[in-house]
């Protein structure tokens, strides 16, 4: 698999580290229901057949975090972007899906 780093163009996958689920967001500390929340942020993980926002690290690279619109079942990368950029790469479907 190639992941086209914005910075640095198109890489082999060994240059990339996978962190898991680009949408996935910490829970508040201070909400009522913090423990179980954190639990779940913790431990909890989906297994998505099919499209999916992953972040990635350019660990033998520019050490850019990289956010990669991709799907599971082919490995097919629709788009890529900086992290820092927002983690909307450009063209993205607005809805999440892909046809």
């Amino acid at each position: 698999m190639r992941i086209n780093c914005p910075c640095c163009g198109e890489r082999s996958l060994d240059e990339f580290v996978y962190y898991g689920d680009a949408d996935l967001r910490r829970p508040d500390p201070q909400d009522e229901e913090a423990a179980a929340k954190f639990i779940a942020y913790v431990y909890e993980r989906t297994n998505p057949s099919g499209f999916h926002r992953e972040l990635w690290y350019h660990s033998l690279g520019c050490r850019t975090w990289i956010v990669a619109e991709r799907d599971t079942r082919t490995h097919e990368i629709y788009a890529t972007c900086r992290a820092v950029d927002g983690g909307a790469p450009e063209g993205a479907a607005a809805d999440g899906e892909r046809s």
